[in-house]
């Protein structure tokens, strides 16, 4: 028996509404306010949320390193055809950080999102 389950992710960023509008635009759903202004919902088709909360400050991560502020989280995504995704995701403000998948063979791509965030498209 599992001890939780799944609630939501929550991302810092120094923009919420403007990142929950581009995994929006990444993944589809609805973007809602809550009464805090600093958090976002995205809730995406098949039910799975994501949050998005001010952090004043915040500092990108590093993809890939192991250091101060390395790579706190990432989120993964599949794709029908990577590179129609890959050119979709940079049309929105995404920022290729290891677009080396070795011919297909290593199967995603690295990103950053608008916020710095590290994201990956993940051949299905």
């Amino acid at each position: 028996m599992p001890i939780a389950t799944y609630c939501l992710v929550a991302v810092d960023c120094p923009d919420p509404q403007a990142l929950a509008e581009f995994y929006a635009a990444v993944l589809g759903g609805e973007v809602t306010k809550d009464s805090d202004e600093d958090w976002y919902d995205l809730r995406v088709p098949g039910g799975h949320r994501i949050a998005f909360q001010l952090a004043p400050g915040h500092t990108p991560p590093k993809w890939p390193r192991a250091d101060d502020n390395s790579q706190q989280m990432h989120l993964d995504f599949h794709v029908r055809d990577m590179d129609a995704a890959e050119q979709q995701v940079l049309a929105l403000g995404a920022t290729p950080l290891d677009l080396d998948d070795r011919d297909g063979e290593r199967g995603f791509r690295v990103y950053a999102d608008p916020a710095g965030h590290p994201f990956c498209l993940c051949q299905e």
